[in-house]
């Protein structure tokens, strides 16, 4: 090893590490500018979208997140691009690579590729919207917000879900406030020795006089059955599907003051016995019970 040529060789490689820091490091501050820069303007992008999307009328509230979030992905790769490019790297060439990083994350990733195309479903089509009720067989409660991956759920009961999109795509739901107005289906018992026209009577009039229920259709009472201990009429009468639950609240509470007060009995369960012959039958034995010696069978050859 030549001694003397090393710190030459030294003094070379310093010269030479110095002549690309010098042209590199304002490259790399500008690569990091812009990233630094991009993110910022990505994320007020999509906020703005977002915001402008809530205030118009001409955009389904449903949109909204997905938009903005739309728009700040697509800043965000743009973004990141330009970086590269400052750093030297060939764009076209990074994009080949994002393509074939993205079909292999796809092929990785199929069940989140499927929660992205139940997502694009589910707002093309648009079985509900925020601000819906909803129930399938394994969830339910108000949609508060729809995106690209997962949809955010609030129970009634004020429990927060996370729901993958398609664990609401392929399933039946059903959506309780997609239709203007409900109907209300109510059973009342009423003593047999009752009139059963002035019970339909007394229901239908207490219906009617609701504010809270519709005049058309106007509301109906039909016997309904014929049970056990009552006979059982049904109260159908429409509402607003916003108020719904506080009408048919009120309409129980109401048909039961006013068929009481009309002299019409809710009767409790029961059930008549009618004996056969004098007295009461003897009591029968129990399968626990030991069988007396003198019917036992050990005795009959005796």
């Amino acid at each position: 090893m030549d001694v003397v040529q090393i710190p030459k060789d030294l003094g070379v490689f310093a010269t030479a590490a110095w002549a690309w820091a010098i042209d590199f490091i304002p490259h790399l501050v500008s690569a990091l500018l812009i990233v630094i820069v991009g993110w910022i303007v990505a994320g007020w992008a999509g906020r703005a979208v977002r915001g402008v999307a809530r205030r118009t009328d001409k955009i389904d509230q449903t949109l909204s997140p997905v938009l903005g979030a739309i728009v700040r992905y697509a800043i965000l790769i743009m973004v990141f691009v330009a970086a590269l490019g400052q750093l030297g790297v060939q764009t076209t060439s990074v994009l080949a690579a994002l393509g074939a990083a993205g079909l292999a994350i796809g092929l990785a990733l199929q069940g989140t590729l499927a929660n992205i195309a139940a997502g694009m479903m589910l707002l093309w089509l648009r079985p509900f919207g925020i601000g819906d009720y909803i129930e399938t067989s394994n969830v339910a409660g108000t949609v508060e917000e729809i995106g690209l991956f997962h949809t955010q759920i609030r129970t009634w009961d004020g429990i927060y879900k996370f729901v993958p999109n398609s664990g609401l795509w392929n399933v039946t739901l059903t959506n309780y406030t997609r239709n203007p107005t409900r109907l209300i289906l109510l059973e009342f018992g009423i003593s047999y020795e009752d009139d059963i026209a002035e019970g339909r009577h007394v229901l239908a009039e207490t219906a009617a006089k609701h504010t809270g229920v519709l005049k058309d259709p106007p509301p109906v009472v039909v016997p309904l059955s014929l049970g056990d201990s009552s006979v059982v009429l049904q109260l159908r009468a429409w509402a607003p599907t916003a108020t719904f639950w506080n009408v048919r609240w009120d309409l129980t509470q109401f048909g039961k003051r006013d068929l009481e007060a009309a002299g019409i009995t809710i009767p409790f369960p029961q059930r008549v016995l009618h004996m056969a012959g004098p007295g009461a039958p003897p009591p029968l034995p129990q399968p626990d019970e030991a069988v007396p010696p003198e019917a036992s069978p050990g005795d009959a050859g005796d």
